[in-house]
This record gives structure tokens, C-alpha cells and sequence, in this order.
């Protein structure tokens, strides 16, 4: 019995959850970021740590999860529903994020905790001419929090993208700031697709070093279309800004990328990674981004994300992939390719920094993105460049075969 008692004192003595006198989110109001469309008033907020212990009683940022607190207004006719999904397709319900705050042995507060979560969640439908806020528990994001908000009703679909600063980490530029901030770089405005596909096929094959003189990774990527647009398409697949490095050693410009994005696979290994600049023009007043998309050598099954990582020499699967990847973002409108990489053959590959080299047809994929929602039927080829036939090992070893 006395050992019972003691084992029940070590789990539970310094093991409590008291809820809160009051729950007021004001503070969080008062600092949201607010947009309206289409008869919807939307507001948003990420919360702080402070936030947290004040509303939950915990610390839920220290969990590695990101709580949102949300403010619907509905105007239209009919009941609307947020989709959980779009804000995170990992997102965590009310209750497994409880789970991690129960106290060992102690049934009845740990109902308690499990009522306080699940009631601060955010609760649909909204009904016409109500207000509905809450908190979404999602995945972190650095610096800034991209937010997408789906709110789906009878034959209505109304997107919204906002841009949320992190309370907790200032650390990085806002993204959207960045693009701002080199918009005085732009020297000029292409009105039709002609003139667009000449100036993109004129825009360097590559990156170089810090010191100009060394070329660097191939920039086989091109994203057209408004930055939240663009923004909200790849953080839709999974993207996140993660930097590291040895991402600063590549340059175009003058400075290292604007933006840099990773795709995480499993148990966090980099998948690929997408370096991006704002070019210097533009497209019927849109922003014209130049990217490189790579891979580490071994992929998902390679070290983890650090300062080693080394280019895939086949840039062309991982520019292809991502072309794919984004035509599920529901803002992809357009495609086409141009030239301006310079091909290269794997038997004569082209040297890159960090004793990288890499192979490739010398298409640059050029991606127009527009407001969501979009589907794979929607999407439009330009009658531009095709790409070549991709060689497979398998045909060489076939021809292998035929000499012997």
C-alpha cells in the first residue's frame, strides 16, 4: 500500500493542470490579421507562448505544435464550413493535443483538461449572420505563418491566404516583406507571352559562388503570379522555409536566395529543397520568381538536413516532381517550358559548388499560379519547347544487350 502511495505521489505531485480563472481572447483579437470576401470577415493570430499558458493553462508551443486562433463572420445566406485540412493537412485535433498534458492517475482532470481543449477548438458550421472563433492546432511555422483558410458551403468555396507573424520567433524577414523590399530591382513588365519567353530564356543558367567567379546550381525553375498566390501553392504541398548553410553559397543577383523552402519526408529527412530569387521584371504586373529545385544525393534515404548535403545529379526528376506536386496545389494555371539551363549528359555532367555535378535536358519549367481553387483538367500547356525524351538506364542496358 505505502508503495502505491509513494509511486501515485511521484507521477501526479508535481504533475498538475488547474484551468484558467477566464478565458478572454482580446489580446489575441486585438493583434489579428483581418481580410473580407465574398460576405466573410476572416481574422487570424498566431499565439504566443504566453498566449497558451493564459487560454490552455499549458504550454502547448512547447509540444511543437502551433495553436491558431481564428475569428469566422459569416454575411452570406447559407452555413459555412472550415476545413481543418487546409490549414494543416497534419493538423492536431483538440483532444490529442490535450492528451499530452494528463496527469498520471487523475481521471477526473484529465476530463476536465480534455473539456477546456476540446471547447477552445474551433467548432463548425457557421450559420448565417454568426461569428464563430476558435484555435486550429497545427505544425510550426518560422518567422511567419502562412495561413490557408478553406470555408465551404452550399456550391460556395471562399479561399483566403494571410500572412501571420510568429510571436515566439522573429528571427527571419517576413517572406512577403522580402519580395517587397527587392521590387526596386525590377526593370521591366512583359505584357505578352512572346516577350516573357524571350527574357526567361535570357536569364542566367545558374547560380555562382559567394564570389561570382564559380557556377553553381542549375535555376530550372520559374514561378509566376502574385506572391500569396505562389506562397500559398507550395506551403499547400508540404513546404516550409527551412535554410541552412550551405543554402548562402549560392548567389544570383548579387545575394543568396530570398526564399529558401523545404519539403520534409519521413522522420524529417530533406526530400528537396527550392531556392528562390524575385527576377528582375515582371509579368502583367506579377512577380517573376527564378528557382532552383534539387535533392540531396540519397534523398529520404541520405543524412539528415545539414551542412554536407550534396546535389542529386538529376535535377530534371526533381524539377519534374515538382511541377507535379504543385498541379495538387489548386493554384496552378499554366505551364510551359523554356530554355536557358544549358543541357548537360550524365557521361559529361556540369560541375557545381561543393564538388556537386548534374545532368539535365536544359529546360527551365516556367509555373503560372493563380487563386485557388484549381483543377488538374484547368491547367494549360503553352505551346512553347517539349522536352526531349528522357533516356532510362533500362534502354541503355537494352542496347548493352544487343552489342553482345
Amino acid at each position: 500500500m505505502l508503495t502505491a502511495c509513494l509511486l501515485y505521489l511521484a507521477l501526479s505531485g508535481c504533475t498538475t493542470w488547474q484551468a484558467p480563472d477566464r478565458v478572454n481572447d482580446g489580446s489575441l483579437r486585438g493583434r489579428a490579421v483581418t481580410t473580407e470576401s465574398r460576405g466573410v470577415r476572416l481574422s487570424a493570430t498566431v499565439l504566443s507562448t504566453e498566449d497558451s499558458r493564459q487560454l490552455f493553462g499549458a504550454d502547448v508551443n512547447g509540444t511543437g505544435v502551433q495553436p491558431v486562433w481564428i475569428e469566422v463572420e459569416n454575411q452570406t445566406s447559407s452555413p459555412l464550413f472550415l476545413l481543418r485540412a487546409g490549414v494543416d493537412p497534419d493538423y492536431f485535433s483538440p483532444l490529442e493535443v490535450a492528451w499530452s498534458f494528463h496527469v498520471p492517475l487523475s481521471r477526473e482532470t484529465n476530463a476536465q483538461l480534455d473539456a477546456h481543449f476540446d471547447a477552445l477548438g474551433f467548432q463548425n458550421p457557421i450559420s448565417p449572420g454568426t461569428r464563430h472563433a476558435g484555435i486550429i492546432f497545427a505544425n510550426p511555422h518560422l518567422g511567419t505563418r502562412l495561413l490557408n483558410i478553406d470555408l465551404m458551403g452550399d456550391r460556395t468555396f471562399i479561399p483566403f491566404t494571410l500572412f501571420l507573424p510568429v510571436p515566439d520567433d522573429a528571427t527571419d524577414e517576413d517572406a512577403e516583406a522580402i519580395v517587397a523590399r527587392v521590387a526596386d530591382t525590377v526593370t521591366a513588365d512583359y505584357r505578352d507571352l512572346g516577350a516573357l519567353r524571350a527574357a526567361l530564356e535570357d536569364l542566367p543558367c545558374c547560380a555562382t559562388g559567394a564570389e561570382g567567379q564559380r557556377a553553381g546550381d542549375p535555376l530550372n525553375v520559374v514561378l509566376v503570379g502574385r506572391f500569396a498566390d505562389v506562397a500559398a501553392a507550395v506551403v499547400r504541398r508540404g513546404f516550409r522555409r527551412i535554410s541552412v548553410e550551405t543554402d548562402d553559397a549560392q548567389r544570383l543577383f548579387g545575394r543568396p536566395a530570398d526564399v529558401v523552402l523545404r519539403k520534409t519526408g519521413q522522420a524529417g529527412i530533406a526530400a528537396h529543397w527550392l531556392r528562390v530569387w524575385v527576377a528582375p521584371l515582371r509579368y502583367q504586373g506579377k512577380p517573376v520568381f527564378l528557382a532552383q529545385a534539387g535533392r540531396p544525393i540519397g534523398g529520404r534515404f541520405g543524412a539528415a538536413q545539414g551542412e554536407d548535403l550534396v546535389l542529386h545529379p538529376d535535377v530534371d526528376e526533381v524539377r519534374n516532381l515538382l511541377i507535379q506536386d504543385l498541379m495538387y496545389s489548386g493554384g496552378l494555371a499554366t505551364l510551359g517550358f523554356v530554355t536557358g539551363v544549358g543541357a548537360a549528359s550524365a557521361e559529361q555532367p556540369t560541375e557545381s559548388l561543393g564538388g556537386a555535378t548534374y545532368y539535365t535536358d536544359g529546360a527551365r519549367a516556367v509555373m503560372f499560379f493563380t487563386t485557388r481553387p484549381r483543377t488538374l483538367s484547368d491547367l494549360e500547356i503553352l505551346d512553347w519547347i517539349r522536352l526531349p525524351e528522357r533516356r532510362s538506364a533500362r534502354a541503355d542496358l537494352e542496347k548493352t544487350d544487343e552489342r553482345l
